[in-house]
């Protein structure tokens, strides 16, 4: 358990709550969620429709989190439009389709986002009054084991909640590189990327996870130079390591840049130019990069920061997550804990799945998250999508599997849409054929993947998908050769 505050800088916010306390006034609810991204205002609908007077506070001002505000919903709209742009420029021609005098409205593509995001953060809001779900804008912090203070902002109130269960859903915020300042402007994290108010000639970026490529996706079809700079020897974090070399040959064929087994000494800011200093972690050879913007994508860590944790004792590991049990609750069993602020993958949908498992627990006694079964998707063209296990992680278990593959160059529909980049890859235990994994590089790859994971909830097999009839012409077809692959050979390949 980590110790937070000293005891004088407590003492003196404890003089202030109890101020806070004295002006607001003390409302009871059944059920209290801290935090509005993807996972809280998930629990705070399903709390409200199970018959729980409900409210979520979230001091962002706008509900949706670091997803619907400033991650996967924006970046979405950047890659989309961006695509749309690239196709235009380089890929009409050979479809029969003239274009001249494209250019790009730097000002209305980012507004086109941003209209985007407004939608749908409002959107929750209607939902929240269409649930019953009270909503309170503000920073909100324990008092004591069942006593929430809110702490407002601008259109927001202060007010004391009173709750017998209380979950907790802050979230994650971005991972500092040690020694580098982001100033949003010339050295961004993944927010300042979304925002640029000119396209950068030169992008250098740390950090060759989903975030980092997305983002250089983005901006390498917008004609910028992109340089990716990884510490380990391989991209995409997670990624099957086939995967993980097919996606990093595509992306540089996209004319992006990699430097692999690369390690970053400095980054610092010189005018409207940013130096780098890097090393390579083998021959120890140093190299100096410079970029118009360096954009900081080493990842993300959990955020507690004004929740006050410390005066419930709240356990945090050596990595700053709240410590659970498997049933989301904390050491006091009615505060429970969602999403990216304590175990397990940090994306959105996981997130939201726990939260309708937490409230269920609270309702019914039981819920249920799959943790097998989280598919994972990068927003790249083609996109890359998986779920269940990787081959590295199945020999590592010691697990005997069969490999199935098919190409999309072999699918009818992707050749007609020109667009055969990438495979679906199954991997099946090699005695039973119950799916295991499934690794996707192509055309609607963020799509393809939710057959897989139901394959895998079901626990089918290869042969069981394979004699589903798939509709022709479609992309999926290549999803049923590649299982037809796996137990018996493809038809069409």
């Amino acid at each position: 358990m980590l110790s937070f505050t000293r005891p004088a800088v407590r003492a003196r916010a404890q003089l202030a709550q109890i101020r806070t306390l004295a002006d607001a006034a003390t409302k009871k609810h059944d059920v209290v969620v801290i935090g509005g991204g993807p996972g809280g205002y998930v629990a705070a609908i399903k709390a409200a429709q199970l018959g729980f007077d409900t409210a979520c506070i979230e001091k962002r001002g706008r509900l949706g989190g670091t997803c619907l505000n400033v991650g996967c919903i924006p970046s979405k709209a950047l890659l989309n439009n961006s695509h749309l742009y690239h196709q235009i420029q380089h890929d009409t021609k050979k479809r029969g389709i003239d274009v001249s005098g494209v250019s790009l409205n730097v000002e209305q593509f980012q507004k086109a986002k941003a209209t985007v995001v407004d939608q749908l953060t409002g959107g929750i809001e209607m939902l929240f009054k269409k649930n019953g779900v009270k909503y309170y804008k503000g920073n909100g912090s324990f008092v004591d084991e069942k006593t929430v203070k809110v702490d407002a902002i601008e259109g927001g109130e202060n007010a004391v909640l009173e709750a017998e269960n209380i979950i907790i859903a802050t979230g994650s915020e971005v991972t500092p590189f040690p020694g580098i300042t982001i100033d949003e402007e010339r050295i961004v994290s993944s927010t300042g990327a979304l925002s640029l108010k000119e396209i950068p000639k030169k992008l250098a970026i740390i950090g060759g996870g989903i975030i980092g490529l997305e983002m250089g996706s983005v901006y390498s079809r917008l004609g910028t130079e992109v340089t990716v700079i990884e510490f380990q020897d391989a991209i995409g974090a997670s990624m099957d390591g086939e995967v993980a070399k097919t996606t990093q040959k595509f992306l540089q064929k996209q004319g992006i840049k990699f430097k692999l087994g690369t390690k970053v000494l400095s980054g610092e800011r010189k005018g409207d130019n940013v130096h780098i200093e890097v090393e390579n972690v083998k021959s120890g050879k140093k190299e100096q990069l410079d970029a118009d913007v360096l954009l900081v994508a080493i990842g993300r860590r959990p955020y507690i920061e004004g929740l006050n944790a410390e005066v419930l004792g709240l356990e945090v590991d050596k990595r700053g997550r709240l410590v659970i049990d498997d049933q989301f609750r904390s050491k006091h069993e009615h505060i429970r804990v969602i999403g990216d602020v304590t175990f397990g993958p940090m994306l959105a949908h996981k997130a939201e799945e726990e939260g309708i498992a937490a409230v269920e627990y609270i309702k019914f006694g039981h819920g249920h998250v799959n943790y097998g079964n989280i598919p994972s998707v990068m927003y790249s063209h083609p996109e890359v999508a998986w779920v269940g296990q990787s081959e590295e992680q199945l020999k590592e278990a010691g697990i005997a599997y069969k490999v199935g593959k098919f190409p999309f160059i072999a699918n009818s529909r992707a050749k007609t849409n020109l667009d055969t980049e990438g495979f679906v890859k199954f991997l099946a235990d090699a005695e039973t054929q119950r799916v295991l994994g499934v690794h996707i590089v192509g055309p609607n790859a963020g799509e393809m993947i939710a057959e897989a994971g139901l394959a895998l909830e079901y626990g089918a097999s290869t042969e069981d998908i394979a004699r589903v009839c798939h509709a022709h012409p479609t992309l999926s077809e290549a999803f049923k050769e590649a299982a037809l692959a796996t137990f018996d050979k493809p038809i069409n390949f």
